[in-house]
C-alpha cells in the first residue's frame, strides 16, 4: 500500500518539477485552472441571468444596435478565453516537461485582464468597440504567447493547438474590424467561421483529454488495457468541419452544403468507435459516456443542419446550431472542467449523482432549445426552461467543486 502511494505521488510530481519558487501562493492561484474555473462557472450562470434580462427588456443594453451578434460573440469568445486559459495553463506543463507553470501574482494579473474584458463587453455602449477589442484581443493574444512552445516545438507534437488559437485570434480581429466598420463582412458570418474554428479546437482538446481521463479511469478501476485516441479519425472530422465552414461562408445557399454537413456529422460520430477497446468493455463507464456525448451532440447538430438544408419544408438551422453550441460545447466545458478538477487537485476521477445531473441537464436543455421549430406553440416556455436547465449544472459545479479549487491538493503536492 505504501509503495502504491509513493508511485502515485511520483507520477503526480512528474508534472510539477518546475513549479515556481514563489512564497505564499494562495490555493486559488496555485495553478491556471483554479481561478479560471472559480470565475467561469459563476459567469455561465450570470450570463444566463443577464441575457434573460436583456431579451426581456428589463436590462437596457443596446450592444451597438446589434444585440444578437454580440450575444453570440460573448457565448463563443468571452467564455472561450477562460476555458482555453485553464486547459493550456494546466496541460502545457505536462505536454512540455520543463515549462514553468503560470501561477501566483502573474496568474492573478491575467485573470484581471479576463475580468476587464467581460466588463468592457457588458459596457460596450459606454467604453466603445476599440477598448473592448483591445482588452479581449489582449487576453487571447497572451494565451497564444504563453502557448508559443506548441508552435515552436521542432516535433510539432501539439502545434495544431497553437495554430488553431492563432486562427481564432485572426478571426476575432476580423470580427472587431467588422463591428468598427473597417471591413464590410457581416459580423454574423464571421462568427459562423469562428464557431467552426472553435469546434476544431475542441476536437483537438478532446483527443488529449480522452487519452488522459480514460487511461486514468482504467488505471483506477484496475482495467488492464490502454486507450489510444489516434489522429486519423479526429483529423478526418476536423477536415470536414473546415470544408463545411469555408463553403458555408462563401456559398451559404449551395445545396452541397447539406451533404457536407451530413459528412461532418458522420465523421465526428465515427470518433466514438475509439471507445470500443479490443480486450475490455468500457462503454458503461460514466466518463466514457460523458465524453462520448460531446461527439454525439456535435453529430446531431451538424446532422440536423444538413437535413434542414436538404429539406425545403424545414427552417430551423439557427435552432439546430444550438446542438453544437449549447449542447456539444456546453458539455465540453462542464465535462473537461470536472475532469481537470478531480485529477489536478490530487483526487481520483469520480462519478456520482452530481456529475450525472450536470451532463444530463445540459443534454435535456439542448433538446428543449434545439427542437423549438417542431413545437412553435411552446416557444416562450422552451426558451425559458431550457435556459434555466442549462444553467443548473454550473450551479451544481459551484456547490460540488469550489471547495476543491480554494484548498490545497488532497495529496499535498503543489499546484
Amino acid at each position: 500500500m505504501k509503495q502504491e502511494i509513493v508511485k502515485e505521488k511520483l507520477h503526480a510530481t512528474s508534472h510539477y518539477l518546475y513549479y515556481p519558487d514563489e512564497d505564499n501562493i494562495p490555493p486559488y492561484l496555485a495553478y491556471g485552472f483554479r481561478p479560471a474555473f472559480l470565475l467561469l462557472a459563476p459567469y455561465m450562470v450570470l450570463n444566463i441571468i443577464l441575457w434573460g434580462l436583456v431579451w426581456s427588456g428589463i436590462l437596457n443594453i443596446e450592444f451597438m444596435n446589434d444585440t444578437l451578434t454580440w450575444h453570440i460573440y460573448e457565448m463563443l469568445f468571452g467564455i472561450l478565453t477562460a476555458g482555453v486559459l485553464a486547459f493550456l495553463a494546466t496541460g502545457l506543463p505536462e505536454l512540455f516537461p520543463g515549462m514553468v507553470p503560470f501561477v501566483g501574482k502573474r496568474l492573478k494579473y491575467i485573470i484581471y485582464l479576463w475580468i476587464a474584458g467581460r466588463v468592457s463587453f457588458w459596457f460596450i455602449d459606454y467604453v466603445g468597440v476599440y477598448i473592448t477589442a483591445f482588452l479581449n484581443l489582449a487576453m487571447l493574444g497572451w494565451i497564444i504567447w504563453f502557448a508559443r512552445d506548441t508552435l515552436l516545438d521542432k516535433l510539432q507534437r501539439h502545434a495544431s493547438l497553437g495554430y488553431t488559437a492563432v486562427t481564432l485570434f485572426i478571426i476575432e480581429v476580423w470580427f472587431f474590424a467588422s463591428q468598427a466598420g473597417l471591413v464590410k463582412t457581416y459580423s454574423i458570418d464571421i462568427l459562423k467561421v469562428a464557431l467552426g474554428a472553435i469546434v476544431v479546437l475542441i476536437l483537438l482538446v478532446l483527443r488529449r483529454v480522452n487519452m488522459e481521463a480514460i487511461n486514468e479511469l482504467m488505471e483506477d478501476k484496475g482495467i488492464d488495457d490502454i486507450f489510444l485516441s489516434r489522429p486519423p479519425k479526429t483529423n478526418l472530422a476536423i477536415f470536414t468541419v473546415i470544408v463545411f465552414t469555408v463553403v458555408e461562408f462563401f456559398y451559404p445557399q449551395n445545396s452541397v452544403l447539406g451533404w457536407l454537413s451530413l459528412a461532418v456529422a458522420t465523421a465526428i460520430l465515427g470518433i466514438t468507435s475509439e471507445y470500443k477497446l479490443q480486450n475490455k468493455f468500457i462503454l458503461n463507464q460514466p466518463y466514457v459516456i460523458y465524453l462520448g456525448s460531446i461527439y454525439v451532440m456535435f453529430s446531431l447538430g451538424y446532422g440536423l443542419i444538413g437535413w434542414d438544408l436538404l429539406n425545403p419544408n424545414i427552417n430551423g438551422i439557427n435552432h439546430f446550431r444550438h446542438f453544437i453550441t449549447s449542447g456539444a460545447i456546453g458539455l465540453a466545458y462542464i465535462v473537461i472542467m470536472t475532469i481537470i478538477v478531480w485529477i489536478h487537485t490530487g483526487r481520483h476521477l469520480t462519478s456520482n449523482l452530481y456529475t450525472h445531473l450536470m451532463v444530463g441537464l445540459i443534454i435535456v436543455a439542448t433538446f428543449m432549445r434545439g427542437l423549438i421549430p417542431f413545437f412553435p406553440e411552446y416557444i416562450s416556455e422552451l426558451y425559458l426552461y431550457s435556459a434555466i436547465l442549462w444553467s443548473i449544472p454550473f450551479m451544481i459545479y459551484i456547490k460540488v467543486f469550489f471547495n476543491f479549487l480554494i484548498t490545497p491538493r488532497a495529496d499535498g503536492i503543489k499546484g
